[in-house]
């Protein structure tokens, strides 16, 4: 006989929506600009990152919107790859996501709206350096080690968390880039009109447990306060 442990789960910060304008506005105010650790860098002195990259990409506030809008993981982010991505116009119009898969799960991703116009504002950029082909990564595609390219990222978005003061959550969880994939999911139990657990989680490639422990944790009753109190028509 075990013993039962009570395990409590401590959901990741995500963030506000006033956050998340917050986020993209500095990582926009950043581009360009050499990241304060190339200043203190000795001449010869090695750093993890090199110095011809230690400055705030252009494609980071693409992928904050990216990651609010399409609820993939960051280890998505370093294996998508542009015939991954599907634009589908209709009477909705969306990204259909075929990525590979991952944590047993491979049904396809369909994204918001916005998604759609943050990718084709990223291929278009993308043409215009020569990575636009259907077999090219779609963040930071000229890194070839893709656990390299996706810790750079996580890198310059640490500068903006830092930036923005957005570093801990509200339980002083220290936030990631994961954080915004809990952005995602979040967002839309507070502001999809109607929208089922299992949907979400599915589109989401995870579970409807998953979604009630990690990310439904941190709502109050008061935060859907109008679903709450709304009535249902009256039969005729």
């Amino acid at each position: 006989m075990f013993p039962k442990v009570k395990v409590r789960s401590q959901p990741r910060g995500s963030f506000s929506v006033a956050e998340y304008r917050a986020l993209i506005a500095a990582a926009r105010s950043l581009r360009g600009h050499s990241h304060p650790v190339l200043d203190r860098l000795t001449a010869g002195e090695r750093f993890w990152i090199a110095r011809e990259l230690l400055v705030m990409p252009d494609e980071l506030p693409w992928l904050i919107r990216w990651m609010v809008n399409t609820f993939v993981r960051p280890s998505d982010i370093k294996l998508m790859k542009h015939k991954h991505i599907e634009v589908v116009r209709g009477k909705h119009v969306y990204l259909r996501m075929n990525l590979p898969e991952t944590k047993r799960h491979s049904q396809p991703i369909v994204s918001l709206r916005p998604a759609v116009r943050v990718y084709e504002c990223l291929r278009a950029y993308r043409e215009t350096h020569g990575f636009g082909g259907a077999e090219d990564y779609i963040f930071m595609p000229h890194l070839k080690n893709r656990e390299h390219a996706l810790a750079v990222l996580n890198f310059f978005f640490h500068w903006v968390l830092e930036k923005t003061g957005l570093e801990k959550g509200p339980l002083g969880q220290s936030r990631t880039l994961y954080c915004l994939r809990h952005t995602a999911i979040t967002l839309r139990l507070l502001y999809g009109q109607g929208i089922d657990m299992l949907t979400l989680a599915r589109n989401a490639r995870t579970s409807v447990n998953m979604v009630e422990r990690f990310y439904a944790s941190v709502l109050s009753g008061e935060m859907n306060v109008g679903l709450l109190q709304s009535r249902r028509g009256r039969m005729n």
